[in-house]
């Protein structure tokens, strides 16, 4: 196995700022260590480490009905006469109409 000399050593371990040899079993500083400090979690119904059920965190146990807010009809005042006129239904825009088939070009 061929190695550097040690000029060379010295130099390519001035230039990176540490000594490249010193610990080569160490070199992926992205790995996570063994030991791993605990988690933070945020207080709240599942803020413990243990006993911690799955059917407690579930959200969908606590979900309810929607909540009447606004009704889509209008109160009437008491005496007012309100004529009834049929609507009629919303369409979202013109109706399609062929282009008519040009009489100058043979049918293709």
């Amino acid at each position: 196995m061929a190695t550097a000399t040690k000029f060379i050593q010295r130099l390519r371990n001035f230039l990176s700022g540490h000594d490249l040899q010193a610990k080569l079993q160490l070199r992926y500083e992205e790995i996570a260590k063994r030991t791993q400090p605990p988690p933070k979690l945020a207080v709240g119904p599942s803020h413990r480490y243990a006993n911690n059920y799955y059917y407690s965190r579930d959200g969908r146990r606590e979900s309810a009905p929607p909540t009447l807010v606004m009704s889509s009809q209008k109160a009437l005042t008491a005496g007012s006469q309100v004529a009834e006129t049929s609507k009629l239904p919303v369409t979202p825009g013109t109706v399609y109409k062929e282009p008519p088939i040009s009489t100058d070009q043979p049918y293709l």
